[in-house]
């Protein structure tokens, strides 16, 4: 059987579970703008990391590139959705939503990315690179346009 086994290593996946969980959670609810969304992203990266337990040697890491991963899907899915039922899907935004993340909701993703990455993971620019699979001046092209947006919206 693939996976997690009996040898230990059962608890070794609970223990990165308890000390990622609730950080991954978090960079998935800055890029998605919702806990639900967040949270089931970042369990099903935890099965992803389950499946393949025995050929990852950074979980931490591998954990972060499958939700950064989802992450970009979840809103390639929901662009594709909203325009294939544009008169369904809104867009809203809750009156309970801060500020700051309703700024980010409006961002393109890459810039959102870029910024949550730069800012809240406290990423250099060529690991943003790396993960974008863009250059690390795009990088700061895509930080500079999203901080720009937010002052707009934001003052």
């Amino acid at each position: 059987m693939e996976g997690v086994g009996a040898d230990g290593s059962e608890q070794a996946l609970a223990d990165v579970y308890s000390a990622d969980f609730e950080r991954l959670v978090r960079l998935a609810y800055l890029l998605t703008g919702s806990r639900a969304t967040a949270e089931d992203l970042v369990q099903d990266s935890f099965l992803r990391l389950h499946d393949r337990w025995d050929d990852v040697r950074a979980p931490s890491a591998y954990l972060r590139t499958v939700v950064l991963n989802a992450c970009r899907a979840h809103h390639r899915r929901a662009r594709r959705e909203a325009a294939a039922f544009g008169d369904l899907v809104r867009d809203g935004v809750q009156p309970e939503t801060p500020v700051l993340l309703d700024a980010l909701a409006r961002l393109p993703y890459r810039q959102r990315a870029a910024l949550v990455l730069r800012f809240y993971e406290d990423w250099p620019d060529a690991e943003i690179a790396a993960l974008l699979r863009c250059r690390p001046a795009t990088v700061r092209s895509l930080v500079h346009r999203g901080l720009a947006a937010l002052r707009k919206v934001i003052t």
